[in-house]
């Protein structure tokens, strides 16, 4: 089932004349293909939590129209849409079992929809096997882990067979290690079922690792839509270049004159097309390659393990960042003198954004 939000607009009015309304969501147009996950991803405040309240109907668009294939859903109710909802904060019964939690949206269709006892205990069965939850029918929330009880929240979900699910900070509450196997279960359940997924986080690991297409928000309005790793190999503003990353991209201040990127006074890369004046340039983490005979000098602060990958850690005055991290090859950082005072590096271009100083958005140079 594709979605459409069609000029999707959400303000919400101040309850003070001295402040101005709140627009959460804004012109917001875009289209979920069928069966796809697609991942909303931004800071808190973003409008991404918004946005999924409109698409499931707990929140009515000041503008705009939501449609589910070829219908129009805009002004009908949540129940009457064929959502699946799945929230942060599980929202169990505890004194229910798993499986009792499960059957219970079961238990409310009505008319047509009603379904016999034999009817509903199949499709709570084949949900709890969905999420490999079958030996744990009979237990009480408060006796499951917290991956567990998202299990549940997931299985509740989708025993109604949705046209739509949505899904808002599932993982928020976990664990490192509980989040990890989470939202791999997440994916497999979605692939196996085929059902159209909008995933809403902050986290942008979670977002990119399994999403087939990433909408990045800022400000209620869209910055970028894409393949998660094309959005990440080229980001349109600074922005997204900003969010998405770990560690975050480093951002120097820098100009460009006769098609050379200088920082300061050192000319670091070759730009060919690139516009004479003042940029920031924005360098991924792995696009430093440690070189002695390096164009860019840093003052050297240390250098941190991280198992397969080392990280140098330097300083440079033209930076925004407080601290430069370089991402390295255990065996390259062995090369590094780490008590030399500085560490020079060469840069690899595709790892190098340049970006207007005034509108922050990208400018391209031929690689």
């Amino acid at each position: 089932m594709k979605v459409i939000l069609k000029d999707l607009t959400k303000i919400f009015p101040n309850r003070t004349k001295k402040l101005p309304d709140v627009i959460a969501v804004n012109d917001f147009d875009f289209e979920i293909p069928d069966g796809k996950l697609v991942g909303l991803l931004g800071p808190s405040g973003c409008g991404k939590s918004t946005t999924l309240n409109l698409i499931s109907g707990l929140q009515s668009p000041t503008e705009g129209h939501i449609l589910f294939g070829d219908d129009d859903v805009t002004d009908l109710p949540p129940e009457k849409r064929g959502v699946g909802l799945v929230f942060q904060n599980y929202a169990l019964y505890p004194h229910l079992t798993v499986r009792q939690n499960i059957r219970f949206p079961l238990e409310n269709l009505k008319g047509a929809e009603k379904l016999t006892k034999e009817e509903m205990n199949k499709r709570v069965e084949s949900a709890a096997a969905l999420v490999q939850l079958e030996n744990y029918m009979d237990r009480k929330p408060s006796e499951l882990s917290g991956g567990q009880q998202q299990r549940v929240a997931i299985a509740r979900a989708l025993v109604k067979t949705p046209r739509v699910l949505l899904l808002d900070e599932p993982l928020s509450n976990l664990d490192a290690r509980l989040r990890l196997q989470t939202r791999e279960e997440i994916r497999r359940i979605q692939r196996e079922t085929g059902v159209t997924t909008v995933f809403v986080t902050h986290d942008q690991e979670e977002a990119m690792s399994i999403s087939d297409m990433i909408v990045v928000m800022k400000e209620g309005v869209i910055q970028q839509i894409g393949k998660p790793q094309e959005v990440y190999d080229s980001p349109v503003n600074l922005f997204v270049a900003k969010f998405l990353g770990t560690p975050p991209i480093n951002v120097f201040h820098a100009r460009v004159e006769k098609e050379m990127l200088f920082i300061a006074h050192q000319p670091v890369l070759s730009v060919p097309g690139a516009p004479d004046g003042e940029v920031y340039a924005a360098i991924r983490p792995e696009g430093f390659i440690p070189d002695k005979e390096g164009p860019l000098t840093c003052a050297l602060s240390g250098i941190e393990v991280m198992g397969r990958d080392v990280s140098v850690v330097s300083t440079h005055p033209e930076s925004e960042n407080v601290a430069i991290r370089s991402i390295v090859g255990a065996e390259i950082a062995s090369t590094i003198d780490v008590s030399a005072r500085d560490v020079r590096f060469s840069l690899k271009p595709r790892k190098v954004f340049l970006y207007d100083r005034a509108t922050e958005e990208r400018i391209l140079f031929a690689l």
